[in-house]
């Protein structure tokens, strides 16, 4: 799967454009999430331009929405967004591409960004898809950090009470946050036997940085009948450069030239090997 691993760094790269132009963004989760987006928009979701507003499209929700320079990057390279217009406008002034994600904007199902709020909004879609008889399936992607956000685990419940087997969240776990270590803040223990306990399917991957692991996992979350899927995907936070990666102050920090210069070096290194 070597193509979409070096689109996930050309990704990184656009991504660092929009930050650099908007002077601002949350480049560590952004980088941690790269793959599981690439994997969902290029290998698993039925969703493009053309699909908008087709009923059976499949629907996404980006509950970690702080991560939403990854999310314009891969909405542009699918169709939905003009990558240059991203870059020029994010952040600035009046203008539509936010530090959240924006409905407003071709691609994006619902605002997110109040952590706690996208699993159970999904929730509500695939319950609606369910009583519609409508093929469409509903992902989510959440940090390990929002976990602490109580809405998620009543989210959990109703999911199983309710059957939601076109429900699939995925969990960017890469054990940082913005005050520090996930298990420091608010330690989560197993997050697989938490997940299994509430009545999911629970797949760990292994590497939540790889698109092979990622699309076998989804794949085998499409084969699940009765119950939701969870995807704890163990990803590394900063991911593609040794001057980011799993540093909890590159939550949100907006690097110095020279930093910029030396992580667009890792980038073009870190690709070459696919």
């Amino acid at each position: 799967m070597s193509k979409y691993d070096a689109m996930a760094y050309d990704l990184r790269d656009d991504v660092l454009k929009i930050i650099e132009s908007g002077g601002g963004g949350h480049i560590g989760g952004d980088m941690s999430v790269m793959e599981v987006l690439v994997s969902l928009y290029f290998c698993e979701m039925n969703v493009s331009p053309a699909k908008q507003d087709d009923p059976d499209r499949d629907r996404f929700v980006m509950s970690k929405g702080h991560s939403v320079e990854a999310l314009y990057a891969v909405l542009a390279k699918k169709g939905f967004l003009d990558i240059n217009e991203v870059i020029e406008k994010f952040s600035k002034f009046g203008s539509e591409y936010i530090g959240h994600p924006n409905n407003h904007l071709a691609g994006i199902e619902m605002n997110s960004g109040s952590l706690g709020h996208g699993l159970p909004v999904s929730v509500g879609m695939a319950l609606a898809g369910k009583m519609d008889h409508r093929s469409y399936r509903v992902y989510t992607v959440l940090g390990d950090g929002e976990l602490a956000e109580g809405s998620n685990w009543e989210a959990a419940m109703a999911a199983h009470q309710y059957k939601l087997d076109n429900l699939c969240a995925v969990i960017d776990r890469n054990r940082l946050q913005i005050s520090g270590s996930t298990e420091d803040v608010m330690g989560e223990d197993d997050l697989h036997e938490r997940f299994r306990s509430f009545g999911w399917h629970v797949i760990d991957v292994a590497d939540g940085n790889s698109i092979d692991q990622l699309n076998a996992a989804f794949t085998e979350a499409r084969t699940v009948s009765g119950q939701p899927t969870v995807l704890i995907a163990n990803t590394v936070k900063g991911k593609g450069s040794a001057v980011m990666e799993n540093k909890a102050s590159w939550h949100h920090h907006m690097p110095t030239a020279e930093e910029f210069a030396a992580i667009r070096a890792d980038f073009a290194k870190r690709k070459e090997a696919f």
